[in-house]
């Protein structure tokens, strides 16, 4: 190998390098982090992580053959202030799920993708979804592993025969999977319909007809809402079986249902309460939630707009069985908003310091120099890490470009508006 080949060969590695610092800056700029800065800074929210770990542990160990199922779904909340860190914990949850074989769908809650949607959290969590050491689409990824001869698969086959409440175009569908195979198209749309795409119930008909099924299977079309609520679960066995741990979802920014309606936000609250609490299923549902919102949701808007009244007593007055049964759901949800999330830590000197000191090294990596020490923000308690570590990359960004200047970061409070926007309110028919 001639010098000017290992010379090229350097200099290549070394903008490789750079390109790596710097696309970690400018995440860490944007508040947006990416896996490398993530996983270069890592995380001291060490109860947050612990809990986690306990809970995707205790799904990993299940086996879809097992009498030892646990009737839960496991659910977790996050909850800090704007600018805590909430959205760094969550990508560094992710990439310990997917290091430990969990295919991982992380969700942002907002107009288009409303928390009281079923149907819409679902395609966008199939949409998110990253299956770990692959890059194609994830349902089609997941489809190509099943094995319809393992053990699992049986199983899990006559467990979805012997289950009525689950929609059984799902049931359907999978039986036709395996009998279609070599039909691409056909076998294309059963993968597209388990995504999230609607499928013709005609279409499926004449297939269980052309196979000798249709008197096995009473399909009607049920509201996509219903369905959703059933492909979770179903997708989430299918990973299962299909070779991986399980499947986790993440849904931030929930404190967004603030903005919706009464009626909106009791079907939220409601399905906060799934999240975390679960449906009791048998054999388990091998999901983990985890949930983040704003550290003062309970106090603007249960407290601040009287949910905890309000929204029971706009249920019960519709005075139906589907509106009281919701009330419990909502009350229950809002009751695990105010008692059991897991706060982010403010920043210590310690964990400050060593911030620092790795940005600084980021900086130093990323242009070529030797970043001087700098002020940064005063520390007090007020003040959020996002905010440090802005004013520290701010100011090397200027005294890099000009070595004379004296920078002096100064904080401007964001607050998050909470209250009901009708554009949000509008996003579906209440009722």
């Amino acid at each position: 190998m001639g010098i000017g080949k290992i010379d090229s060969e350097i200099d290549s590695e070394i903008d490789k390098e750079q390109v790596t610092a710097r696309n970690i800056l400018e995440a860490l700029r944007t508040g947006v982090p990416n896996s490398e800065a993530v996983m270069e800074l890592r995380t001291t929210q060490n109860s947050i992580v612990d809990h986690f770990i306990d809970l995707i542990n205790g799904v990993k160990n299940l086996s879809i053959d097992s009498s030892n199922y646990v009737n839960k779904r496991n659910g977790m909340l996050l909850s800090g202030g704007f600018g805590s860190g909430k959205s760094h914990v969550l990508e560094y949850l992710s990439q310990m799920a997917k290091q430990n074989n969990f295919v991982v769908s992380k969700v942002v809650i907002s107009k288009e993708t409303p928390l009281f949607d079923n149907a819409a959290v679902f395609k966008a969590a199939m949409i998110a979804a990253v299956v770990p050491g692959r890059r194609g689409n994830a349902i089609h990824e997941i489809a190509r592993q099943l094995d319809f001869n393992s053990t699992a698969f049986v199983n899990f086959y006559q467990w979805l025969n012997k289950n009525d409440s689950l929609d059984k175009r799902l049931v359907a569908s999978l039986r036709l999977y395996e009998q279609y195979k070599g039909d691409e198209e056909f076998v294309d749309n059963l993968v597209q319909f388990w995504g999230g795409s609607k499928i013709s119930i005609i279409d499926l008909k004449k297939r269980l007809r052309e196979a000798g099924w249709l008197k096995e299977y009473q399909l009607v079309s049920r509201k996509e809402d219903l369905l959703a609520q059933d492909k979770f679960e179903f997708i989430a066995q299918l990973i299962k079986i299909a070779g991986y741990n399980g499947w986790v979802i993440m849904l931030d920014e929930t404190e967004l249902i603030g903005r919706y309606s009464i009626l909106q936000r009791a079907k939220s609250y409601a399905q906060i309460n799934k999240w975390l609490n679960g449906i009791n299923t048998t054999p388990a549902c091998p999901l983990v939630s985890v949930l983040t919102t704003v550290d003062d949701f309970e106090g603007e808007v249960l407290i601040g707009r009287d949910d905890y009244t309000k929204v029971p007593d706009k249920l019960l007055a519709k005075e139906t069985p589907e509106y009281k049964k919701l009330a419990v759901e909502a009350k229950k949800g809002m009751k695990l908003i105010s008692d059991i999330p897991y706060l982010l830590n403010a920043p210590d000197d310690d964990e400050l310091n060593n911030t620092y000191e790795q940005i600084k090294k980021i900086h130093a990596e990323a242009f070529g120099w030797n970043p001087p020490d700098i002020d940064g923000l005063e520390r007090i308690p007020s003040n959020r890490m996002r905010q440090y570590v802005r004013a520290w990359i701010n100011e090397w960004d200027l005294l890099y470009l000009d070595p004379s200047f004296k920078p002096n970061s100064m904080v401007d409070t964001v607050n998050i508006d909470l209250s009901e926007d009708v554009d949000y309110s509008r996003t579906v028919d209440d009722e």
